[in-house]
């Protein structure tokens, strides 16, 4: 993949942040911001459809969606859900918790909060959503980050319901999780004046850390999700939808602007050919009785269930079906994934990549001769039920037309390398209306002033404060900073005597560490870690005992420290008593320790933390090896 110049480009991004705010309740009614891992207590199904907004439009994504003829089947509790997530009941007054949270973080943005909070509802018709739309309240306008001595602008802070979980698809039926559908969410949109993926990771980390420190956020994968819009000069406006992960921001960033910069490029090869949109027609040939006799066990399949397959040809195409636009992704994966979408099929074939998948040259001959191809020309293979076949050949005409306008404005979601598909058409103006059900809430100069009175310590005081006073290296305190671990880490400075440092590594790194061996210390509670370093800090025990303690803590989450040294035989030992260890393992590798002189130290130090690991300090073991070989080598 060929490397470009972003400034040269024009790439310019804005991102959009959706927070899970730490509420005690969801937006609109009493139930707790809890999910669950349990089998539903109860299912009940909806079919969902669009309506016309104001001026008697329909939203093009509403549209989509519902064309689809799907049921939705939701799975809930009735301990974490209630007849407002049902749509059964009307909603509740906005949740002033919520609301506090939202105009903090506006206020450390230097954002200006409106006079009168408003909720509108924003069709949403995926199921995500039980009502057919999201409730969504403007909080703030205006402010700003500083990156790096550059002001990023913030467009508009917007305080919003979560939406259910999808947990599954069989057929036409989609099943959703109703525990988080009400959950708050604070959206921030900053403006499209980000112009590299570099940055947009910087401003990403910036406002995360800013989420963080105010302590009222909920931690862990899916509580927070970045849309990403991104364009180029001569491209479109596209939006990424879902992006998860911190670090792979810029890499979607990256990969989106190349895949626009390379559709420009077949768009201008097009053009050069001298295709016309009128040139793509929705001319399709049954081409099954080609395959009759076939070795591609894909099609053999489809024709074996009644299936057809159907050929269309791509005037001028070839060469630009198979050019690579992602890495691992090509125009004909374009293609594909609008088969995908509005077909229901699987994918497709195109010459570019045949002979292939068991499909001969001979076929592959005969195609070409039904279809009169000509020396630049290419062909798109569809298999499967007829009335499917043809849906996916519309769309597969409509998107290759497309290429003659180079990038088409549409929504995308993100694949785990950063890649992206697509998802649906962009929405368009006419989701928005207002929601009648909640009162506005005025937003008062007293309120403000409280608010303002308990902001917390701001991400680059507070990271100072990390490394000058605590002792953290640069990279550990930003990366406290951004864990979801940072309450805690406070909480344990403050009410243990144990150094700062010990406690930033053992949640930063030995905690994810026991993770990847399988430990489960999801088990594992705030109290045992005040415990666990109330015992350090005491002299009970020592810090080569910390990976031991916290697996079986893990393993037992209803144990004590005191159960855990009692279990693992940690009573710290005294010098004298190590000292005694040391002489008799000398005495055991006697000859060993003759012939290598100062060099058994290491094999003294094995043999010596197998017996003390976590009963006394490794660097007093050290020492005392050292001491105690010298006097036996020299007497």
């Amino acid at each position: 993949m060929e490397k470009i110049n972003y400034k040269e480009i024009g790439l310019k991004c804005g991102i959009e942040f959706h927070q899970m705010l730490d509420t005690k309740e969801k937006l609109f009614c009493h139930c707790p911001t809890q999910l669950k891992q349990e089998k539903p207590e109860y299912l009940f199904e909806r079919k969902l459809r669009p309506t016309m907004s104001e001026l008697g439009e329909i939203d093009p994504a509403a549209l989509f969606e519902f064309k689809k003829g799907r049921t939705y089947v939701y799975e809930a509790y009735s301990d974490v859900c209630c007849l407002v997530e049902m749509d059964e009941e009307p909603p509740h007054d906005l949740n002033k918790e919520a609301l506090e949270i939202a105009l903090m973080i506006s206020l450390m943005l230097h954002s200006k909060p409106v006079d009168e909070v408003h909720v509108m509802r924003k069709i949403v018709i995926d199921g995500s959503n039980t009502t057919g739309f999201q409730r969504t309240a403007l909080i703030a306008l205006g402010g700003y980050v500083d990156i790096e001595g550059k002001r990023i602008p913030i467009q508009t802070i917007c305080l919003e319901e979560d939406a259910a979980r999808k947990i599954d698809e069989k057929g036409v039926k989609v099943f959703y999780r109703l525990d988080r559908l009400g959950i708050p969410l604070i959206e921030i949109a900053t403006a499209p004046v980000i112009e590299t993926p570099e940055e947009a990771e910087k401003v990403a980390f910036k406002i995360g850390q800013l989420l963080r420190v105010t302590g009222r956020v909920k931690r862990g994968l899916g509580t927070i999700r970045q849309d990403l819009n991104v364009s180029i000069k001569g491209g479109a406006k596209v939006e990424i939808k879902g992006v998860q992960k911190l670090e792979l921001i810029g890499k979607v960033v990256a990969y989106e602007a190349l895949r626009q910069y390379n559709l420009l490029k077949i768009r201008e090869e097009l053009l050069k050919r001298g295709l016309t949109k009128e040139d793509i027609k929705k001319e399709y040939v049954d081409v099954t009785e080609v395959f009759k006799n076939t070795k591609c066990s894909i099609i053999k399949k489809i024709i074996k269930k009644g299936g057809k397959v159907y050929a269309l040809k791509l005037p001028k195409f070839k060469g630009l079906v198979g050019k690579e636009i992602q890495p691992g992704r090509r125009f004909g994966t374009e293609l594909a994934d609008r088969v995908k979408y509005y077909a229901g099929l699987g994918g497709i074939f195109h010459s570019d990549e045949l002979p292939k998948y068991g499909i001969s040259r001979e076929e592959i001959n005969k195609i070409c001769e039904i279809l009169k191809l000509g020396e630049l020309d290419a062909f798109i293979l569809v298999a499967g039920p007829e009335d499917k076949v043809l849906k996916a050949l519309d769309a597969v005409v409509e998107r290759a037309q497309e290429a003659l306008d180079g990038v088409p404005e549409e929504t995308r979601g993100a694949n785990p390398d950063g890649t992206t598909h697509f998802s649906r058409p962009r929405p368009g103006a006419a989701r928005m209306y207002p929601e009648t059900d909640i009162r506005p809430i005025r937003i008062t100069k007293e309120m403000i002033q409280r608010i303002a009175s308990m902001l917390p310590e701001p991400p680059e005081i507070k990271l100072k404060r990390f490394i000058e006073e605590y002792k953290l290296t640069k990279d550990l305190a930003e990366r406290m900073l951004l864990s979801h671990n940072l309450e805690l880490f406070e909480r344990l400075v403050k009410e243990t005597k144990a150094p700062p440092l010990l406690i930033a590594t053992t949640l930063e790194n030995t905690l994810k560490s026991l993770r990847r061996d399988g430990i489960p210390v999801e088990n594992i509670k705030e109290e045992h870690f005040i415990q666990l370093f109330e015992a350090i800090a005491n002299g009970i025990i020592s810090k080569e005992a910390i990976p031991e303690v916290l697996t079986y803590f893990a393993r037992n989450p209803g144990s004590t420290i005191e159960s855990a040294i009692k279990e693992l035989g940690l009573r710290k030992i005294t010098v004298e008593e190590l000292e005694k260890i040391i002489i008799e393992k000398i005495k055991e590798n006697e000859t060993k320790v003759r012939k290598l002189g100062m060099r058994a130290y290491g094999l003294l130090m094995g043999e010596v933390m197998k017996l003390v690991r976590g009963k006394i300090d490794g660097k007093i073991v050290s020492e005392a090896v050292k001491k105690k070989l010298s006097e036996y080598l020299k007497s």
